[in-house]
């Protein structure tokens, strides 16, 4: 009886979303690349050399005093590592001539564990016909007019580097001669210069309620439920994944990576008994809040989304996955993955609620390579992109998008048994799905 109630459970959970007209369009694949996921950069001057390390926090009781002297039990490698990892893009942006804005992550996923990694982002240039990503640029973040509103790590050094300890940084823009980022733990948004300097750094509080994490900097409670009537809690890791950028580069359009805790109901937040995540609408010349909220529909409550760029107009590309990872038809995953799909919405397609309609979708788990253009991950002319935390979408022209994972250097385990996952960006040709009404 028990196994009875819970599925009719999930079954009317899932069924609103299930219900939506979802088309599903085929993927090719049309170029590989890969950076290695053992990708390091010099700490920058100015910094303590302290920094010429990384990882040295990643222990089971935080410290590792001695070098390589923590090792990964999945996958052999030791920490901490000589150097900055570039690894982790966690948002991406095409520009021009080939080349590709990417954001490397905060470190190694906590706010415990990377104080040692000073935050940046690069421009890269994957080479399609050999296969390699060459670097072209590394912008660290700083402090240097003390704007960030609370102490950062390196409060009292000259340099005022920001590290993994601050911020969380998961989504990217360019509007004009900066960026705009987006983070999980406050969740905030940050504005940039185009040397990585910070400008502002503006808190969640769209229509006047105040939205913290347990990670937030300034938090009165740390547990969902336990909040002040007036604020929403951010559950932890559940910020700003997605930030999309409208065309005329006027409004910027956050989104969150999991639903929120709602005190009124004393639950994640759901709309139709549909989890959502909310999607918010900010200026990015003043970085002032709207108070329009629009919603985007889980297919699973345990789902997330990964990233989120418009496209053209209104319409914009989704990243929804599951957490698991490791190909299933190889079977040495322990939970392998089965949901990775890009998902095509319309700012304007809502429904009474304002929830986002799901208009088409491709599934990263079955593209198409019968020339077998991917050095691994495809079999029977079928490549799968089986990652944890796939992170990154954008379209490159009117055929194609680009594709990128966070590979969690060195945790994630997801291309092959027993070896760290690389920075793996793939070229799909999906212009039927682009063009899908």
């Amino acid at each position: 009886m028990k196994t009875t109630l819970a599925s009719s459970a999930l079954l009317a959970l899932l069924g609103p979303v299930m219900a939506q007209a979802q088309q599903a369009f085929p993927a090719r694949l049309a170029a590989h690349a890969e950076l290695p996921g053992a990708t390091f950069v010099p700490a920058p001057d100015g910094a303590a050399p302290h920094y010429n390390l990384s990882g040295r926090f990643t222990g089971p009781e935080g410290r590792a005093t001695d070098l390589y002297s923590e090792v990964q039990a999945a996958n052999g490698l030791a920490l901490p590592f000589p150097g900055q990892p570039l690894q982790g893009f966690s948002g991406i942006r095409a520009l021009d001539e080939g080349r590709f804005l990417v954001l490397t992550d905060n470190g190694f996923g906590t706010k415990a564990n990377s104080s040692d990694v000073i935050l940046m982002f690069n421009i890269v240039r994957p080479d399609w016909e050999t296969g390699r990503v060459a670097i072209e640029r590394t912008i660290r973040l700083s402090d240097p007019d003390q704007n960030v509103p609370f102490p950062i790590m390196n409060e009292a050094s000259p340099g005022r580097f920001l590290t993994g300890a601050d911020f969380d940084l998961e989504s990217i823009q360019p509007v004009g001669d900066g960026y705009w980022l987006g983070d999980e733990f406050g969740p905030w948004l940050i504005q940039v210069n185009g040397e990585g300097e910070v400008q502002k750094v503006v808190a969640t509080e769209p229509g006047g309620t105040l939205m913290r994490s347990p990670d937030n900097a300034f938090a009165i409670a740390p547990d969902p439920g336990a909040a002040p009537a007036d604020e929403v809690v951010v559950f932890r890791s559940g910020g700003y994944e997605g930030m999309a950028l409208s065309e005329d580069g006027e409004t910027l359009y956050p989104l969150l990576e999991k639903p929120v805790w709602d005190p009124a109901a004393e639950a994640r937040e759901t709309v139709g008994g549909v989890p959502v995540l909310r999607l918010f609408e900010v200026s990015s010349e003043t970085g002032a809040w709207s108070d329009r909220i629009r919603y985007y529909p889980l297919d699973a409550p345990d789902h997330a989304i990964g990233d989120f760029n418009l496209i053209g107009g209104t319409r914009g590309l989704i990243i929804e996955r599951d957490s698991g990872q490791g190909d299933p038809r190889e079977g040495w995953a322990e939970t392998p993955a089965t949901f990775k799909r890009i998902y095509l919405v319309d700012l304007e397609r809502v429904d009474d609620n304002d929830v986002l309609e799901k208009i088409a979708y491709i599934d990263l788990m079955q593209i198409e390579d019968p020339e077998g253009i991917a050095p691994r991950g495809t079999a029977d002319g079928t490549f799968t992109f089986p990652f944890v935390t796939i992170e990154n979408v954008d379209r490159v022209d009117d055929t194609h998008i680009v594709v990128a994972n966070d590979n969690n250097y060195p945790f994630s385990v997801g291309r092959e048994q027993g070896r760290a996952d690389d920075n793996e960006i793939i070229l799909l040709q999906v212009e039927e799905f682009l063009n899908a009404e």
